[in-house]
């Protein structure tokens, strides 16, 4: 029985660590798009998620206000407005901001984390400095149990499926569209994608947005988990950039494998020991392997 309860204990500590690996990875693949195809340093993706995240509970309250029998069926409705928003607003920072900063990570890296630290002002003045949590539906509630003991949470399964959806759609469109294919080009050559008459600036402007957009529905993802503050996307943007860096800067392969590694090392790890230390260990086994392989996991060829 003792042995029975153990392996129970291990299955829902593993589980917990895929809801981090779910949220990790959707902010991951949006980051993965922006820096590993684009070379752009956006220190401000956490904000983006951020604006997800506040979008739910914004669509939360309206219905719960003006029409609450639609509770039930609000948040997919509200995930794709969350991506909406988030593309939006990452068109508008491209197009007056980084689309002038091509070519120069730093400035790069300091113009978005000063843009960061504006977004977060402005959801402190707009929104309000406290943390706050959208009202879920009644199916995104409780627990499936499939065996005595053991019990996975409802909204760790849908954000496991959400996740699933929206990274095969990214693989799908990456390698089987029209805006995979310019992008692939852009990135291995942007003399001789401008040559075949590609608008190289268009496509920078299109996947910088996308890349925001999945980063917003990371945020609408990690409402069915957490409270969201003006600060929270900052709170993961560290471990967003080391899941891209330590997957291999231009490989989407690679960020699903490290996303999950180090969701699983960090969730096992606070099992034994503390928060604190379990990050510890799970930056020291990182900084490890990149020393040995400083290319990451699973390194793209490009051809520069």
């Amino acid at each position: 029985m003792e042995l029975q309860e153990m392996l129970n204990i291990a299955l829902m500590q593993g589980f917990a660590g895929l809801s981090l690996f779910s949220v990790l990875l959707l902010m991951g693949l949006g980051l993965a798009i922006i820096f590993g195809q684009m070379g752009v340093i956006n220190m401000a993706h956490g904000e983006f998620m951020t604006i997800g995240a506040y979008t739910i509970f914004l669509g939360s309250t309206l219905t719960e206000t003006f029409a609450p029998g639609l509770m039930s069926v609000y948040f997919p409705l509200a995930i794709v407005v969350a991506f909406v928003f988030a593309f939006l607003a990452g068109w508008v920072v491209e197009w007056a901001l980084i689309r002038h900063l091509y070519q120069r990570p730093l400035d790069t890296l300091l113009a978005t984390w000063g843009l960061s630290l504006a977004m977060q002002q402005a959801f402190r003045s707009g929104i309000g400095p406290k943390e706050v949590s959208p009202t879920l539906p009644d199916w995104l509630m409780g627990s499936w149990a499939p065996a005595e003991g053991l019990d996975i949470p409802r909204n760790g399964l849908f954000v496991l499926a959400l996740t699933a959806l929206v990274t095969g759609g990214v693989m799908l469109a990456l390698y089987r569209s029209r805006w995979g294919l310019r992008v692939r080009a852009t990135v291995s050559n942007r003399q001789m994608a401008n040559a075949i008459g590609i608008n190289t600036k268009r496509t920078d402007r299109l996947t910088f947005a996308i890349g925001c957009g999945i980063a917003g529905v990371a945020g609408a993802a990690f409402t069915t988990i957490g409270s969201t503050g003006p600060t929270t996307g900052s709170l993961y943007i560290v471990d967003a950039f080391l899941v891209v860096t330590f997957g291999g800067a231009a490989s989407l392969l690679g960020t699903v494998a490290s996303a999950f590694g180090i969701a699983q090392t960090q969730s096992i790890s606070e099992f034994f020991m503390s928060g604190s230390m379990a990050k510890v260990l799970t930056l020291s086994l990182i900084v490890v392997i990149l020393m040995i392989r400083p290319q990451g996991l699973f390194a793209a060829k490009v051809r520069r």
